[in-house]
């Protein structure tokens, strides 16, 4: 069950981060977070541990 969950989450950070970074680069207009610097940084960084996350999900399942 904690691999379901690890893998589920870490699939929404990384969607979660990569928006987040597009919208702080301006590629998407439209937004609050557009052409804000800090999203640009933040995205990035929630890519990164949504990343960690499917890997320890990915080693949950394999045991």
């Amino acid at each position: 069950m904690r691999g379901w969950f690890r893998l589920t989450a870490g699939l929404l950070a990384v969607v979660l981060g990569a928006l987040w970074t597009v919208l702080g680069l301006g590629y998407v207009e439209g937004s609050a977070l557009t052409d804000r610097r800090i999203w640009a940084v933040i995205g990035p960084a929630v890519v990164l541990i949504g990343l960690v996350a499917l890997w320890y999900g990915m080693r949950a399942r394999r045991r």
